[in-house]
């Protein structure tokens, strides 16, 4: 099990407000599929992306 105590608030990334990363657009995409959701926009922030992420993890089972 992760422990996510010690993960920094998205919002308070120094480069939150930055377009997400290739690796995340891609996850995401992955994540969204599994989960049988549309695609997310291309214009997420990092920040956006990784609550998202976490989001799709819960619902796919991958986050367990």
């Amino acid at each position: 099990m992760v422990d996510n105590t010690a993960a920094k608030d998205p919002d308070d990334w120094t480069t939150g407000d930055e377009p997400m990363t290739g690796a995340q657009a891609s996850y995401l995409g992955t994540l969204a599929r599994e989960a049988g959701e549309e695609p997310p926009p291309e214009d997420l922030t990092k920040a956006e992306a990784s609550r998202r992420i976490d989001e799709l993890q819960e619902k796919t089972g991958r986050g367990a």
